[in-house]
């Protein structure tokens, strides 16, 4: 394809959010190019190939699921907006997810797409919050999470004004913090309400080829309505003058300049490529201002057989906590294991016949990216034999009994992920998985026509950060001309 050193429009990254601002830009005639460092899309929400294997890289399940039929709600406006066909997604429901608390998770809340289950569980467990806690989903669908200008409240406060019952207060909070909060201890309310309603007010589902299918459609969509995309092709420098972005320096020396930059990779990331563009040192250390201090370690198992077969039932995900109350927080140690998340992919709704052809166990926890990042060779290698096994340990406490040699014989191979793969594979800072605590919902940056979209514009999930590209297309460029 032709490269120009012009374009109306420049994305920096080809995650999720960046390729729905592109499709949208292009759809109505905007000469527009994606800008990605790395040879593949997705950024966050992508996949890679292991010994013959993909596995996907953020996607446990996508959010925001609704059935066919429903109107007004996330994933339709995407749909509708980037003119992909719901069936283009192929998207399986969930089986069955559960919050499980308590050393061996002697509390439980199942809950699937259907949000009667959870409200049944909440009355049967908890009834003598339940009154409670139909007022806070009142509030929740009433709530307007979409506003740019809405004024930032604690969540934990406003849910404290319905929920007195720590117990049922941390047990809502564990799932909406692990898929989305970039705070510790709290969130701001209108993240809360994002989550709240993606996880279950609408529910769980993906593609039985996972997210590879996602960025498949997303890809051609772009190709189709005339988008550029420049891979292995990272941007270097923001150059500004008077006010703008006028320049993007590539990592190859190339400047190429746009009336419009939208940045998807993060806000502290953006402000360095603008601090670089003023003349700073290649070598000057990165500020830690305003970075997110919230990392994530996962391990993956490849199983011979299905989960179910290991006698592991139908849970989809597991969200759980061990401990008298839930803490979010950056880890002391090198992963926290008081808390995490499993996840089973085989364990949606694929159809009569078709299952995946192996079994696959994650577990998710919290991680320290300073302690893992300092590392030399030998000593990450070292420390990722010694959690990977630990974490599986303490997830399997959630888990029926399964014993080690038992599953030791069921897998196939392993793979993980740190803080320190995060950051070499997505350029945020302290491998911070959410971006940085303080979101800028209006997706304005101090540069005129540069504009965040993305994680830290506010958006949450891979629906959030589709419909946040498409906002801030909208918003900043399409509405204005």
């Amino acid at each position: 394809m032709n490269t120009r050193s012009h374009y109306d429009v420049a994305i920096i990254g080809a995650g999720m959010s960046g390729l729905a601002a592109g499709i949208r830009l292009a759809h109505f005639g905007k000469k527009v190019c994606i800008f990605e460092r790395h040879n593949a899309a997705g950024g966050l929400n992508g996949f890679y190939s292991f010994g013959g294997r993909k596995f996907d890289v953020g996607l446990h399940a996508m959010t925001n699921f609704v059935r066919p039929g429903v109107k007004g709600t996330p994933l339709t406006k995407l749909l509708r907006q980037l003119r992909i066909d719901r069936d283009e997604f192929a998207l399986c429901e969930q089986k069955q997810s559960r919050i499980a608390f308590g050393p061996h998770g002697e509390t439980s809340l199942r809950f699937t797409n259907d949000f009667a289950v959870l409200e049944g569980e909440v009355a049967q467990r908890f009834p003598a919050q339940i009154d409670g806690f139909r007022r806070l989903v009142a509030l929740v669908k009433t709530y307007d999470d979409v506003s740019l200008d809405a004024p930032p409240e604690s969540a934990r406060a406003v849910v404290r004004q319905h929920i007195a019952d720590p117990l049922l207060e941390d047990m809502l909070f564990c799932p909406v913090m692990y898929y989305g909060s970039a705070t510790e201890h709290d969130m701001e309310f209108g993240q809360f309400v994002i989550m709240f309603k993606a996880l279950f007010l609408e529910g769980f589902a993906r593609p039985f080829e996972g997210v590879r299918v996602v960025i498949r459609v997303l890809l051609e969509k772009y190709r189709a309505a005339g988008g550029e995309r420049r891979m292995k092709c990272g941007v270097q420098r923001i150059v500004t003058r008077d006010g703008r972005a006028a320049a993007l320096v590539l990592d190859s020396g190339e400047e190429i300049t746009a009336g419009h930059v939208i940045s998807s990779i993060g806000a502290p990331e953006t402000d360095w490529l603008v601090h670089l563009g003023a003349g700073a040192s290649d070598d000057e250390t990165v500020p830690h201002e305003g970075v997110g201090r919230l990392s994530f370690v996962e391990t993956i198992s490849v199983l011979r057989r299905q989960p179910a077969e290991l006698g592991w039932g139908s849970d989809t995900i597991v969200f759980f906590n061990d401990s008298p109350r839930f803490s979010y927080e950056k880890a002391a140690a090198p992963v926290d294991m008081r808390s995490g998340v499993i996840c089973f992919p085989n364990n949606f709704e694929f159809g009569a016949g078709r299952t995946l052809p192996e079994g696959v166990f994650r577990v998710t926890c919290l991680a320290n990216y300073d302690e893992w990042a300092h590392l030399d060779d030998t000593d990450y290698r070292a420390g990722k034999a010694c959690w990977f096994a630990d974490m599986q340990r303490s997830a399997r406490r959630f888990l029926p009994a399964v014993d080690d040699a038992t599953l030791a014989a069921e897998i196939v191979t392993t793979d993980m992920f740190t803080p320190r793969t995060i950051t070499k594979f997505t350029g945020h800072f302290g491998g911070a998985i959410y971006g940085a605590p303080a979101k800028r919902r209006q997706g304005r940056t101090r540069i005129e026509n540069l504009y965040l979209c993305g994680t830290d514009q506010g958006f949450l999930g891979i629906v959030g950060a589709m419909l946040s590209g498409i906002s801030m297309a909208n918003y900043h460029i399409l509405q204005k001309g």
